[in-house]
């Protein structure tokens, strides 16, 4: 055993602090421990294909399996599960479930084929995306696999039931064999591509696995002169840059955020402390961040750099390991405010009702309702509210008086309905956000009609 992978949910902290100390009583077990997302893996845990991968375990095990293999193979692990369920991103649920699923889907496909699978190791749901491969021919392959053995090359692929030329064609680039009878299947070089490779063996003289990253040949070589009516410049070229790199994972290199001891809980945050967190979810309205006491942080849009953003997804997006510091800490609303620009200056007042700039759930919503925006409190590039609103001292623009109509302490004339219900929703949108211009057009607002 190599790694420790903790949940980051219900006593990551305390289970985090228990394998530490451990790691100090016996230094010579070598072991790392690492902070793993568990977003989503009580609904793997509970789904029906757990059940036949894992009939023998208890839900609560199938969940602390899926949560393992998340550190082994988070793209493998994540694809069991409905990209719904992981809740990245706002107002997912508001969208038609149709459009939804099909974008998100699509994603994922992309992923997996950027990536690649190895065909021996691969689960059905994971072979499922890859392009050409069905539900029924992903469990083709997987059967085939178990009765026959592991596969030694892309070309024993055909022999799998009902997989056709066609979509031997489609999926065998993306398949991956490694340690096959032929180095090529490891790559992403589609085998039809395999007579433009051994041409420049033969051109330069060299074998295959003298060929295969051997970057001061194949730099020397010129893409044109393999060109021809079959394969283009662009896929030649593709070629060499494959054999120089077989096997090259697009995906950055596997870093994760390193939570301060002693910050366990929102009663240890205090104003002015920074901390390292990771980004779990981007709204329009900013980024939440993990910094390791169970409530997630958030860091407006207007704290995320010095200057201005149009989108937080420009500067940050889920999975970013960033330093942030603490602005206020809301403990009876669990809110947190954060900012990335780590020299702002600190307000160490309680703000006691939440503000725009308040921490919100896992979920994103970050919102009274679930909106978001209004848990937020700002506009894209709203700026913050003046110290008399954030101690509840302020008006809404629909309670300005009229003038000539009302004197100070005493209402004689009748406000509109649009007033009136203006009033009624307690704190107020800035006048730069969307939802204060729908109120203006609808006449709910002053400046309206």
């Amino acid at each position: 055993m190599e790694l420790i992978a903790i949940g980051n949910g219900t006593a990551s902290r305390e289970t985090d602090k228990l394998a530490g100390d451990l790691l100090k009583l016996h230094p010579e077990l070598n072991l790392t421990k690492i902070v793993v997302s568990e977003a989503g893996a009580s609904v793997y845990s509970a789904s029906a294909y757990a059940s036949q991968e894992l009939p023998d375990l208890d839900v609560s095990l199938r969940g602390a399996v899926s949560i393992a293999r998340r550190l082994q193979d988070p793209l493998a692990e994540l694809v069991k599960i409905d990209p719904r369920s992981i809740g990245v991103g706002q107002y997912q649920h508001d969208l038609s479930e149709v459009k939804l699923s099909r974008s998100l889907d699509a994603v994922v496909e992309d992923c997996v084929n950027g990536v690649g699978v190895d065909v021996n190791t691969a689960s059905a749901p994971l072979l499922t995306r890859v392009s050409g491969i069905s539900d029924g021919l992903a469990r083709s392959i997987v059967a085939h696999r178990d009765a026959n053995g592991p596969f030694r090359s892309r070309r024993a692929i055909k022999d799998v039931p009902r997989l056709g030329p066609k979509a031997f064609e489609q999926c065998a680039g993306f398949l991956r064999i490694p340690g096959g009878d032929d180095p090529l299947d490891s790559s992403s070089v589609h085998p039809e591509a395999y007579p433009v490779v051994r041409r420049i063996m033969e051109s330069t003289g060299t074998e295959l696995k003298g060929l295969i990253g051997n970057s001061r040949v194949l730099r020397a070589i010129k893409a044109d002169q393999f060109v021809d009516d079959t394969f283009g410049l662009p896929t030649v070229t593709d070629i060499l840059t494959e054999l120089e790199k077989p096997g090259r994972d697009p995906r950055p290199a596997f870093k994760t955020a390193t939570f301060t001891e002693g910050v366990e809980t929102l009663a240890d945050l205090k104003p002015g402390m920074v901390l390292e967190g990771v980004v779990t979810n981007v709204a329009a309205f900013g980024a939440f961040v993990d910094i390791g006491v169970h409530q997630d942080g958030l860091v407006h849009v207007s704290a995320l750099s010095r200057t201005f953003v149009k989108d937080p997804r420009d500067v940050v997006k889920p999975g970013d390991i960033v330093r942030a510091r603490v602005l206020e800490v809301d403990i009876p609303r669990k809110r947190i405010s954060l900012t990335l620009r780590l020299d702002d200056e600190v307000d160490g007042s309680s703000r006691g009702g939440g503000g725009p700039r308040g921490g919100g759930g896992r979920d994103g919503s970050g919102g009274r309702d679930g909106s978001g925006a209004r848990g937020a409190g700002g506009g894209r590039g709203g700026a913050p509210r003046g110290d008399q609103q954030r101690q509840g001292q302020g008006h809404r623009p629909g309670q300005v008086q009229r003038q000539g109509q009302q004197s100070q302490g005493q209402r004689q004339g009748q406000q509109s309905q649009g007033q009136q219900r203006s009033g009624q929703q307690g704190r107020g949108a800035p006048a730069d956000t969307a939802l204060a211009d729908a109120l203006r057009r609808a006449g709910l607002l002053d400046g309206g009609r």
